[in-house]
């Protein structure tokens, strides 16, 4: 099994969510010298890992399409960001993200950098009108947390219905002076 075919997928947020729980069981085990040794083994991976990481971005062209897909990558790009080596700034990364959902018309209304509310809107005409509110919010957050985790909430909101068309008819003829 090769090392390219072999790789099972990975989900960044559940693995960072499970390495964890793994930490704050063995904080909770009680022994501190565990745990300790746990936390700094974990740190000691990462480093290793963004070293690798940052080699790669150095080896690879400032453009072009090797890098293009590796930051089409969402866990590529994941990895990138965790370890503050992805190229892009966050307003290019959360667009990259809400593109990478097209199935959901979604439009960038505002960011929170105090909170992390991401706000959106579905576009005029996107969607299929059904309630879709849901199904876009937790396609934006599945995108967004694998290449902007800084948005820690999205808040979507319905495209404001078009206005209804005023039919204005000619008036009465103005009355003739003598």
């Amino acid at each position: 099994m090769s090392a390219v075919t072999g790789t099972r997928p990975v989900n960044a947020e559940q693995t960072g969510r499970r390495v964890e729980e793994v930490l704050d069981r063995l904080a909770g085990a009680g022994d501190p010298t565990a745990a300790a040794a746990a936390e700094e083994l974990v740190r000691s991976l990462m480093d290793f890992y963004g070293s690798g990481l940052a080699r790669i971005l150095q080896l690879l062209p400032a453009s072009g399409e090797p890098l293009a897909k590796l930051l089409d990558d969402a866990l590529v790009a994941s990895l990138l960001v965790l370890h503050d080596l992805h190229p892009e700034d966050r307003d290019t990364r959360i667009a990259r993200a809400l593109d990478s959902v097209p199935d959901h018309a979604l439009e960038l209304v505002a960011f929170d950098e105090e909170s992390g509310t991401l706000r959106l809107r579905t576009r005029a005409g996107g969607g299929c009108g059904c309630g879709s509110g849901d199904s876009a919010r937790q396609a934006a957050e599945d995108a967004l947390a694998c290449f902007a985790p800084e948005v820690r909430a999205v808040d979507v909101q319905d495209a404001p219905a078009e206005p209804a068309l005023l039919q204005i008819g000619t008036g009465p003829a103005p009355a003739k002076t003598r």
